[in-house]
């Protein structure tokens, strides 16, 4: 059986794929964005395709499947998500339809859909960049403002007051005028949402679409608070700490606002807040968790009534009380297998994306050791690469890395990341600035 995996790159994201594809005697084949004008830079035989171009992408994956056959299609990150839904329905494969993958990509269509379903709204604006500060007072302050099509709370800032909304502005359009964004070719990159800022507990929801109805997979607490200006993610942890009645009414959200998308079948991760009002859902996006990330989920098949077989999609590695990473559920999930047969490790988990605590190069880490030695850490991940420059949030797009722990009980892991980041320091060197002569 083959599998497509369309990803912005190959890089520490996908070979967790390619090693549960290995598991389960998988077949991937990769389709990236990446120049077609190379021949297999990295080796990985993957299809070189434009995701600003969605027809000749879909054309040339289509061709590819028409030499050799895809049995299932699953898309990482956001950008690559509305060609996998054109993918899908070409190949005749069951997926998230075209329009509901563009909807969940756009803040303010997601916004307009989640109102229309009589779902809790903070109030809206779309604007630019260069609109006066005064086209976005209706909203009121504090409000957050956020471009329309950049994911990992890249650019979203709140505000206080006028004098700040004037700087946000300011900064988001030097962001949206970076070299990388650009290079996207999206229109909705001229353009923001400003909207009113939600108090309240954040929560994250992954799940799995099963041809329209959602199976929560793990509700996961954000423990530290994300009050601004920024809204840099740190801690996820799993299981949910919410009072059980909390759990259920997320679960009825989520689920509500993924219908009002029309997601179908696939992934979804959601992202939502709740306070004395209800269940405010942020997003909810037609592709898994990013990042590393993912290694903080793992799953058992559940017990099965007597007289139920076995799925046949990757039996073999599927012995009950087996784990399973979460990649390998997404293989069997894209290969025909109900995503009901598994649920989330008995176990509590979490992971730490280490945050980037200020702009500059990066010159190496120390107490990597000890921090792996925490008890209940399982792994320390630096995800930088020596003199990368670092950039943090609301213009920087990565981590440092990530911590992942796992123990019985969710307050022991929330210890343990704590505890293990803060072994840790970083060298990061201040860029240095390139004076140009005036001499000729």
């Amino acid at each position: 059986m083959r599998v497509l995996l369309l990803a912005t790159t190959t890089g520490y994201q996908t070979r967790a794929f390619g090693e549960a594809a290995e598991r389960l005697g998988v077949d991937l084949l990769f389709a990236t964005d990446r120049c077609d004008m190379i021949e297999d830079p990295w080796g990985d035989h993957a299809l070189a395709i434009r995701f600003y171009d969605e027809a000749a992408s879909v054309e040339t994956i289509v061709a590819a499947a028409e030499r050799s056959p895809v049995d299932g299609v699953i898309a990482v990150g956001d950008r690559p998500t509305v060609i996998a839904a054109r993918v899908m329905k070409a190949l005749g494969l069951p997926g998230h339809p075209r329009s509901a993958a563009a909807v969940a990509r756009n803040k303010q269509a997601t916004r307009e859909h989640f109102k229309a379903a009589g779902l809790l709204t903070p109030a809206f604006i779309e604007g630019t960049p260069t609109d006066d500060p005064e086209h976005f007072m209706p909203v009121g302050f504090p409000m957050v403002v956020k471009p329309l099509a950049l994911s990992g709370s890249r650019g979203v800032m709140r505000v206080d007051d006028e004098g700040e909304l004037t700087a946000a502005l300011s900064r988001i359009k030097g962001l949206l005028a970076s070299a990388d964004i650009r290079a996207e070719r999206h229109e909705a990159h001229k353009l923001l949402l400003a909207e009113q800022f939600i108090d309240g507990r954040e929560f994250a929801v992954e799940g799995l679409m099963n041809r329209g109805s959602l199976d929560v997979l793990a509700i996961f607490d954000k423990p530290d608070p994300l009050d601004g200006p920024f809204f840099e993610e740190t801690l996820y942890i799993t299981p949910s700490q919410a009072p059980s009645g909390t759990q259920e009414n997320i679960v009825r959200t989520v689920t509500e606002a993924a219908n009002a998308l029309g997601l179908y079948h696939g992934p979804v991760h959601a992202e939502c807040r709740v306070n004395s009002r209800g269940v405010f859902v942020l997003e909810v996006a037609a592709r898994p968790i990013g990042g590393l990330c993912a290694r903080a989920l793992r799953f058992v098949r559940r017990e099965r009534p007597a007289g139920r077989t076995k799925p046949a999609a990757g039996s073999q590695s599927g012995a009950a009380g087996a784990e399973i990473s979460f990649e390998e559920l997404l293989l069997r999930h894209a290969l025909g297998e109900g995503s009901t047969e598994w649920q989330r490790e008995p176990k509590a988990s979490g992971v730490m994306m280490i945050p980037i605590p200020r702009r500059g190069i990066y010159r190496g880490a120390e107490g990597i050791d000890e921090a792996r030695a925490v008890p209940d850490v399982v792994d320390v991940r630096l995800t930088a690469k020596l003199d990368q420059v670092l950039v943090p949030l609301p213009e920087g797009a990565s981590y440092l890395g990530f911590i992942f722990a796992r123990a019985n009980h969710a307050a022991d892991v929330d210890r343990a990341l704590r505890a293990a980041h803060g072994c840790l320091t970083f060298t990061i060197d201040p860029e240095l600035r390139v004076l140009q002569s005036t001499h000729g």
